[in-house]
């Protein structure tokens, strides 16, 4: 089969479209032939390795596609089973053995694309207004990156909840897309200083949440734009890590809640992982969910699919389609 290896840290050139021998499954796991597959920052992060893996592998942790064969000591998936998943390496493939239990069968209107555009970048919204930080109505939430894959459905989880919404982007078409996702002030960082502007449309009081998958260049001014007893959830780091600072200063900013979380720690449990998946997936195939796939490369691409991400050319859900 074809798949994309990386064989030493570095650049998207590393990024090696491949002939490789197909997988077959282990014992608790499934074989799925790949429909689509999702592009996430955590996938530049381990060809980086900013979060290391060992060398050689086959990057990608979420995608969606047809079983084909399963290991002994699975019994709730069979073959023919149209599914997803997220939070397993391998998935930049034609195809990938899974654990069974990090797959979730799809509603029968919800086509492969859509499904493994939903998985990561929905549970992690799921997690994030629901868990980390439990969103309510009249709370008022921060939202970087908003025209983002995980910003745009934050956004819209937060406005189903009752929240006030602002949302920080760099251009206008971006600020457009966060305006149709429901965003009810759109601050373009590029020409407003936003920690400022969230100061002004909250009278000089803060926001409850900010949810920062930014990092190193919001974070300061994440922490500033908090009410006192406000929580800054850092999911993310596309701008660098944070540089290191005294725990002290959350005390002087207003006893603030500062959070690093993960989706895998919010999917401990299988039941964990089918209610928040079967919340986005039924969201997204009925319609109350919007997504936007903003580009499709073919798996071949997947060094200009990785370019155009970090390069911030891209707007929503990147996918790789074998």
């Amino acid at each position: 089969m074809k798949a994309i290896r990386v064989e030493a840290y570095g650049g998207a050139e590393n990024l090696i479209y491949a002939e490789v021998a197909r997988p077959a499954p282990k014992a608790g796991e499934a074989l799925l032939k790949l429909e689509a597959i999702g592009v996430n920052f955590i996938d530049v992060y381990h060809r980086t390795g900013l979060y290391p893996l060992t060398l050689p592998f086959t990057p990608g942790t979420e995608g969606a596609g047809i079983v084909e064969a399963v290991g002994s000591d699975v019994s709730d998936i069979e073959v023919g089973d149209r599914v997803a998943y997220a939070m397993a390496v391998g998935s930049y493939a034609e195809y990938a053995t899974v654990p069974a239990a990090k797959l979730v069968k799809l509603p029968d209107q919800l086509d492969a694309q859509r499904a493994a555009a939903a998985m990561l970048q929905g549970m992690t919204a799921h997690y994030l207004v629901t868990s980390t930080y439990t969103l309510k109505s009249m709370d008022t939430a921060l939202v970087h990156a908003a025209a983002g894959g995980v910003g745009l459905l934050l956004i819209q989880m937060a406005k189903r909840i009752g929240a006030r919404v602002f949302g920080t982007v760099s251009t206008e078409e971006k600020a457009q897309l966060a305006s149709e996702a429901g965003a009810d002030e759109v601050i373009m960082y590029t020409e407003r200083d936003f920690q400022e502007e969230v100061k002004r449309l909250t009278e000089g009081k803060g926001v409850q949440v900010v949810y920062d998958s930014v990092g190193k260049t919001t974070f300061m001014k994440s922490l500033d734009s908090l009410a006192p007893r406000g929580m800054l959830a850092l999911f993310g780091q596309s701008s660098g890590p944070v540089p290191i600072f005294d725990p002290a200063l959350l005390a002087q900013k207003g006893s603030l809640f500062l959070t690093r979380p993960s989706l895998a720690h919010y999917t401990l449990t299988r039941e964990e992982l089918l209610w928040r998946a079967g919340d986005v997936l039924k969201w997204v195939s009925e319609g109350e969910l919007k997504l936007r796939i903003g580009k499709t490369f073919p798996l071949s691409e997947a060094a200009e699919a990785h370019r155009q991400l970090e390069g911030r050319k891209t707007t929503g859900k990147v996918l790789l389609i074998p």
